[in-house]
């Protein structure tokens, strides 16, 4: 559907410009929902303007649909953009037009007749739950009320392809959960294929089915969103993981275990699916001497599968404590030492 090939950016002089994507590749099937995260000037924006052409790339190519946009005519061009919307951070209203004209923009400039732009219109402001705002102009609405107006006008050629350009990061809270669930409707409703770049891992954690790492310009990790949650391979993806998973011993905790002397006997474990339903601590307090001081934990749901990390203190001989690991890894659960991330 989308793919990236060695696609690099740069703005200015290639002598002295800014690498703003070097040699991206990347691959986003159809009726994915797939989440970019990246810190500012990762380069996630320049990623995801390049799909539609509102950036050239300097070298590599962006296939759409099984066409390089960059090889098309201007008229092929324009037929290709028709099925690609784009949402953006700031909503780009035109203020002096109603929410109807807004909406109606991208089919007044492709000439539809009329009685098609009232139809389509309307079924969309319905979609978006907004047709009583019809009349009402932007300075009038709330910032969720103009962001499903951002929605319904980029659906307004029913593209196949949704390009979200930071949709949320304006948002509250409340807000935000609103429109991801909007999007997801539009994904599995529509089976509209989507591309989302955000700084917010809780934006991937809630709707994204796989989800790429960028920094500096360089895809650093990708995979299912599930796989770079429960087992992160770089510091930035784990970062980012860390900012909705909570899986870091809070300070104090760790003052009074560093005190104990106690750094190679802290473990993380990591229970998937059924495994969080074991009483595994309780079995290894039973069978093993060993005492086991929970440091932190929490239970949470990725991509519908019970996902469960623990921080613990085995305190005993060494010999029993590795005892204690091969039980764990008998019973499929992931247990490592995590002297090197829990400070």
């Amino acid at each position: 559907m989308i793919t990236f090939d060695q696609v690099s950016k740069v703005y200015g002089e290639k002598a002295e410009g800014v690498k703003a994507l070097d040699n991206v590749d990347l691959h986003i099937e159809e009726g994915e929902i797939y989440g970019v995260i990246g810190f500012s000037g990762a380069g996630k924006s320049s990623l995801i303007r390049c799909v539609n052409l509102l950036e050239q790339p300097t070298s590599g190519t962006v296939t759409v649909n099984g066409q390089n946009l960059q090889a098309l005519s201007p008229k092929e061009l324009r037929e290709a953009k028709r099925n690609i919307g784009m949402i953006f951070q700031h909503f780009n209203l035109l203020n002096s037009k109603t929410v109807f004209t807004n909406v109606a923009m991208p089919l007044l400039l492709s000439k539809t007749p009329k009685k098609e732009i009232t139809k389509r219109v309307y079924e969309l402001l319905d979609f978006v739950g907004l047709r009583d705002k019809a009349d009402s102009y932007p300075d009038q609405l709330s910032g969720g009320q103009k962001q499903r107006v951002g929605i319904a006008r980029s659906l307004a050629t029913q593209p196949s392809i949704l390009l979200c350009d930071e949709a949320t990061s304006a948002l509250d809270p409340d807000t935000t959960n609103a429109i991801l669930k909007l999007l997801k409707k539009i994904n599995q409703e529509y089976n509209i294929t989507i591309l989302i770049i955000t700084h917010e891992m809780g934006v991937i954690r809630e709707i994204c089915d796989k989800v790429a790492v960028l920094e500096d310009g360089k895809v650093v990790e990708s995979g299912s969103v599930f796989d770079v949650f429960s087992q992160p391979q770089t510091t930035t993806a784990h970062n980012f993981v860390s900012t909705v998973m909570h899986d870091q011993i809070p300070d104090s905790v760790y003052e009074l275990v560093r005190k104990q002397d106690a750094h190679n006997q802290i473990y993380r474990i990591v229970f998937v699916g059924e495994s969080t339903g074991t009483p595994l601590l309780s079995q290894i307090a039973k069978q093993y001497e060993v005492e086991v001081n929970v440091l932190f934990g929490s239970i949470t749901e990725l991509q519908g599968v019970p996902f469960g990390n623990l921080i613990v203190q085995f305190e005993g001989e060494e010999k029993e404590i590795n005892r204690v690991i091969m039980h764990i890894h008998q019973q499929k659960v992931s247990v490592k030492e995590v002297l090197a991330d829990v400070g």
